[in-house]
């Protein structure tokens, strides 16, 4: 398939993986993309030393493109940076953060700049800011979200309406049928967390990805909205954070409640009950754990069988 996006990045489907904290290293980044799609590094959680090092492990692994994920609220950024323009690191996207800051001179060095938006707002100042394109994340996703809390459905057809750029759908995909239903919307390509979560390639732990498996609709809520409003599974931590919440928890009485390596314990490390527990609404459609190949290929098979059924 050719279009805006397989034409941007080089790859052979619009399918994008995800640069999630705790699950996004070299090993799935090179899976996917040797698979035809997008492998993302998820740097969200990595000292520069250790990005380093899964950049160079990724290139190893494959000769094709993948990116890397920057959350520009980091606090090691201009670090980061320097690793990502240091490695030739041909595409980059980032998060969390105002893109005019490190766009420009990532562009300069002929790096591939996207930036992640909850609203059509965001997306034409990534646009302004010359972005290649945008990931316009719905409400669904898992992990940091928006405070706008703007679904997937109604965000995709906003965003590519508003901007020239192409544009990347992401929040609630993991089908091939959801895929279409994106593209319909008027994306060019889908990003993908939660399915590649539940990857055998995946660094996240195995604690965590049988509990996305047997996971159901309801099983998540988007919490901590006074901090960073961050999509959870319900487990005691979350229902700590919630009563907190209900008693009308002060900014630091929450902030001291997350701690520090919270998302550490649960996704990496595998503690389903004290551990902060990132994942999409999708994760109820997700009832395996399969090699990232497997995904990829699934995806856009089932995308393909879609297109072609007839309109009931």
């Amino acid at each position: 398939m050719q279009n805006r996006i397989t034409t941007l990045f080089k790859i052979e489907y619009p399918i994008v993986q995800a640069g999630m904290i705790w699950a996004s290293g070299w090993r799935l980044a090179s899976a996917v993309s040797n698979a035809g799609a997008l492998g993302i590094i998820g740097a969200g959680s990595m000292y520069p030393d250790v990005l380093r090092e899964h950049i160079r492990k990724c290139k190893a692994a494959t000769g094709k493109p993948f990116g890397v994920n920057l959350p520009l609220l980091y606090p090691d950024i201009d670090k980061h940076i320097e690793i990502i323009i240091e490695e030739k690191v041909p595409i980059v996207f980032t998060s969390a953060g105002n893109p005019k800051t490190w766009t420009p001179g990532l562009k300069e060095r002929g790096i591939t700049v996207v930036h992640v938006v909850s609203s059509s707002k965001f997306a034409l100042k990534a646009q302004e800011a010359g972005c290649d394109a945008v990931v316009a994340e719905g409400f669904e996703a898992g992990g940091h979200n928006g405070r706008e809390e703007t679904t997937t459905l109604v965000l995709v057809p906003a965003v590519a309406a508003a901007v020239h750029i192409p544009v990347i759908a992401a929040g609630g995909i993991a089908t091939g049928r959801q895929m279409l239903a994106a593209m319909v919307l008027g994306a060019d390509g889908v990003q993908v967390g939660s399915r590649f979560v539940a990857s055998v390639e995946a660094s996240s732990h195995i604690n965590f990805k049988n509990l996305i498996i047997s996971s159901s609709e309801g099983d998540t809520q988007l919490s901590l909205k006074q901090l960073t409003p961050v999509r959870l599974i319900k487990n005691e931590f979350f229902k700590q954070v919630q009563e907190a919440e209900l008693g009308c928890a002060t900014v630091d009485e929450l902030q001291q409640l997350l701690g520090k390596g919270r998302a550490k314990r649960g996704m990496f490390e595998g503690d389903l009950t004290a551990g902060e527990l990132e994942i999409g609404q999708v994760c109820a459609l997700i009832n395996n754990i399969k090699p990232a190949a497997e995904i990829v290929a699934e995806l856009y098979t089932a995308y393909e069988e879609a297109l072609q059924q007839p309109v009931k």
